[in-house]
Protein backbone atom coordinates (compact mmCIF):
# COMPACT_ATOMS: atom_id res chain seq x y z
CA UNK A 1 0.00 0.00 0.00
CA UNK A 2 1.84 3.32 -0.76
CA UNK A 3 1.03 6.57 0.84
CA UNK A 4 1.52 9.66 -0.35
CA UNK A 5 1.92 13.09 1.09
CA UNK A 6 2.76 16.55 -0.24
CA UNK A 7 6.13 17.79 0.87
CA UNK A 8 7.07 21.86 0.10
CA UNK A 9 10.82 22.07 -1.31
CA UNK A 10 12.68 25.52 -2.20
CA UNK A 11 15.57 25.47 -3.97
CA UNK A 12 17.51 28.37 -2.97
CA UNK A 13 21.29 27.60 -5.07
CA UNK A 14 21.90 26.05 -8.27
CA UNK A 15 25.90 25.08 -8.51
CA UNK A 16 27.00 26.50 -11.45
CA UNK A 17 29.42 24.36 -12.28
CA UNK A 18 27.10 21.92 -12.31
CA UNK A 19 25.35 24.05 -14.75
CA UNK A 20 28.44 24.88 -17.06
CA UNK A 21 28.79 20.94 -17.09
CA UNK A 22 25.35 19.50 -17.98
CA UNK A 23 24.56 22.26 -20.26
CA UNK A 24 27.73 21.78 -22.08
CA UNK A 25 27.20 18.16 -22.88
CA UNK A 26 23.57 19.04 -23.78
CA UNK A 27 24.31 21.98 -26.26
CA UNK A 28 27.55 20.26 -28.08
CA UNK A 29 24.82 16.93 -28.38
CA UNK A 30 22.13 19.19 -30.33
CA UNK A 31 24.93 21.37 -31.73
CA UNK A 32 25.76 18.09 -33.48
CA UNK A 33 22.49 16.85 -34.04
CA UNK A 34 21.91 20.34 -36.13
CA UNK A 35 25.35 20.25 -37.96
CA UNK A 36 24.40 16.54 -39.23
CA UNK A 37 20.72 17.12 -40.11
CA UNK A 38 21.90 19.84 -41.65
CA UNK A 39 24.36 18.20 -43.98
CA UNK A 40 22.06 15.68 -44.64
CA UNK A 41 19.39 17.89 -45.67
CA UNK A 42 21.62 19.77 -47.75
CA UNK A 43 22.92 17.20 -49.53
CA UNK A 44 19.39 16.04 -50.29
CA UNK A 45 18.38 19.57 -51.84
CA UNK A 46 21.83 19.65 -53.70
CA UNK A 47 21.00 15.21 -54.75
CA UNK A 48 17.71 16.79 -55.87
CA UNK A 49 18.88 19.50 -57.87
CA UNK A 50 16.73 22.57 -56.24
CA UNK A 51 20.05 25.34 -56.21
CA UNK A 52 20.58 24.65 -60.13
CA UNK A 53 16.95 24.87 -60.71
CA UNK A 54 17.32 28.10 -58.65
CA UNK A 55 19.77 29.36 -60.36
CA UNK A 56 18.53 28.90 -63.75
CA UNK A 57 14.83 30.26 -62.87
CA UNK A 58 16.37 33.46 -61.68
CA UNK A 59 19.06 33.73 -64.86
CA UNK A 60 15.74 33.20 -67.18
CA UNK A 61 13.86 35.64 -65.64
CA UNK A 62 16.79 38.88 -65.59
CA UNK A 63 17.11 38.74 -61.95
CA UNK A 64 20.63 37.29 -61.66
CA UNK A 65 23.44 37.59 -64.27
CA UNK A 66 25.40 34.27 -65.43
CA UNK A 67 28.64 35.56 -65.22
CA UNK A 68 28.61 36.50 -61.65
CA UNK A 69 29.21 32.91 -60.43
CA UNK A 70 27.19 30.05 -58.49
CA UNK A 71 24.92 31.79 -56.48
CA UNK A 72 24.52 28.36 -53.77
CA UNK A 73 27.96 27.47 -52.25
CA UNK A 74 29.53 24.85 -52.35
CA UNK A 75 28.92 21.69 -50.01
CA UNK A 76 32.33 21.86 -48.39
CA UNK A 77 31.46 25.40 -47.68
CA UNK A 78 28.14 24.63 -46.18
CA UNK A 79 29.84 21.72 -44.11
CA UNK A 80 32.72 24.16 -42.72
CA UNK A 81 29.77 26.63 -42.05
CA UNK A 82 27.20 24.50 -40.13
CA UNK A 83 29.98 23.39 -37.91
CA UNK A 84 30.93 26.36 -37.33
CA UNK A 85 27.34 27.45 -36.48
CA UNK A 86 27.04 24.50 -34.16
CA UNK A 87 30.54 24.92 -32.15
CA UNK A 88 29.10 28.92 -31.64
CA UNK A 89 25.87 27.74 -30.79
CA UNK A 90 27.31 25.61 -28.04
CA UNK A 91 29.39 28.15 -26.50
CA UNK A 92 26.92 31.02 -26.11
CA UNK A 93 24.27 28.68 -25.25
CA UNK A 94 26.63 26.99 -22.25
CA UNK A 95 27.68 30.56 -21.55
CA UNK A 96 23.98 32.39 -21.20
CA UNK A 97 22.85 28.96 -19.48
CA UNK A 98 25.04 29.37 -16.96
CA UNK A 99 24.95 32.97 -16.40
CA UNK A 100 20.96 32.32 -15.67
CA UNK A 101 22.08 30.06 -12.89
CA UNK A 102 24.42 32.69 -11.65
CA UNK A 103 21.62 35.08 -11.71
CA UNK A 104 18.90 32.89 -9.87
CA UNK A 105 21.95 32.57 -7.42
CA UNK A 106 21.65 36.35 -6.71
CA UNK A 107 18.07 36.59 -6.94
CA UNK A 108 17.24 33.81 -4.73
CA UNK A 109 19.42 35.36 -2.12
CA UNK A 110 16.79 38.64 -2.46
CA UNK A 111 13.73 36.87 -3.04
CA UNK A 112 13.81 32.96 -1.48
CA UNK A 113 13.88 30.85 -3.91
CA UNK A 114 11.68 28.57 -5.99
CA UNK A 115 9.17 26.72 -3.90
CA UNK A 116 8.21 22.96 -5.25
CA UNK A 117 5.64 21.23 -3.79
CA UNK A 118 6.57 17.66 -4.50
CA UNK A 119 4.80 14.24 -3.97
CA UNK A 120 6.55 11.67 -1.75
CA UNK A 121 5.32 7.68 -2.18
CA UNK A 122 6.17 5.43 0.76
CA UNK A 123 5.64 2.03 0.35
CA UNK A 124 4.80 0.12 3.14
CA UNK A 125 4.88 -3.82 2.71
CA UNK A 126 2.91 -5.94 5.08
CA UNK A 127 4.69 -7.50 7.50
CA UNK A 128 4.64 -11.70 7.01
CA UNK A 129 6.04 -14.34 7.89
CA UNK A 130 8.20 -15.02 4.89
CA UNK A 131 10.06 -11.58 5.53
CA UNK A 132 9.73 -10.79 8.74
CA UNK A 133 13.23 -9.32 10.24
CA UNK A 134 15.35 -12.04 12.38
CA UNK A 135 17.53 -10.30 14.79
CA UNK A 136 20.21 -11.54 16.57
CA UNK A 137 21.24 -10.62 20.46
CA UNK A 138 24.38 -10.21 21.11
CA UNK A 139 25.32 -12.15 24.91
CA UNK A 140 25.92 -8.85 26.51
CA UNK A 141 21.92 -8.19 25.97
CA UNK A 142 19.16 -8.48 28.18
CA UNK A 143 16.49 -8.50 26.26
CA UNK A 144 14.31 -11.30 26.82
CA UNK A 145 13.47 -13.82 23.50
CA UNK A 146 10.70 -13.11 21.52
CA UNK A 147 9.27 -14.89 18.90
CA UNK A 148 10.72 -13.17 16.48
CA UNK A 149 14.14 -12.68 17.70
CA UNK A 150 16.98 -15.16 17.65
CA UNK A 151 19.25 -15.89 20.43
CA UNK A 152 22.15 -16.91 20.56
CA UNK A 153 24.08 -18.83 24.03
CA UNK A 154 26.92 -17.35 25.37
CA UNK A 155 28.57 -20.42 24.62
CA UNK A 156 28.05 -20.02 20.82
CA UNK A 157 28.82 -15.97 21.10
CA UNK A 158 32.72 -15.73 19.24
CA UNK A 159 35.03 -15.92 21.65
CA UNK A 160 37.95 -13.01 22.03
CA UNK A 161 41.32 -14.35 21.33
CA UNK A 162 43.73 -12.92 23.72
CA UNK A 163 45.73 -10.39 22.44
CA UNK A 164 49.61 -10.57 21.81
CA UNK A 165 52.18 -9.44 24.61
CA UNK A 166 54.86 -8.42 21.43
CA UNK A 167 57.48 -11.11 22.99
Amino acid sequence: MAQVRRVRRIIRKIDPWTVLKVSFALYAVMGLALVLGGVIFWSFVTAAGYPTFIEDTLSSIGLRDITAGPLVPSSDYMFRLAAFLGVAFTVLMTGITTLGAVMYNLISDVVGGLEVVVLEESFNAPVTAQNRPVRQVQSWQTAPPTSDMAVVAPSEAPQKSPAPTGR
